[in-house]
């Protein structure tokens, strides 16, 4: 089993800065795949930023050069950094990890409990 511990959601005025973690830990060999996805009232689940074990990065492209997601490797925590926030990010943010627990063993997929950030006018 994998447990997922996001934390730094809050409330911020727009334009203003938060930044998400979302530390894993259990049985993993290895994080293949890390992932913030947002859902907001009434919107279906969306994909925010995206970061592989190789260091590709993939952002919706309502956050492009505003939000950055990276990782602390020792830590098996991933980051999104927040900045010049919108009223339209106020969503639940959902950390995402594909991971295998062995060498050559199957995906599992784990989602975080969510944490609410909401961007005030």
């Amino acid at each position: 089993q994998v447990q997922l511990v996001e934390s730094g959601g809050g409330l911020v005025q727009a334009g203003g800065s938060l930044t998400l973690s979302c530390a894993a830990s259990g049985s993993i060999f290895s994080i293949n795949v890390w992932a913030w996805y947002r859902q907001a009232p009434g919107k279906q689940r969306e994909l925010v930023a995206k970061l592989t074990s190789s260091g590709n990065t993939n952002y919706a492209d309502s956050v492009k050069g505003r939000f950055t997601i990276s990782r602390d490797n020792a830590k098996n925590t991933v980051y999104l950094q927040m900045n010049s926030l919108k009223p339209e990010d106020t969503a639940v943010y959902y950390c995402n990890v594909i991971i295998i627990t062995s060498v050559g063993g199957p995906l599992y997929q784990y989602w975080g409990q969510g944490t609410q950030v909401t961007v005030s006018s």
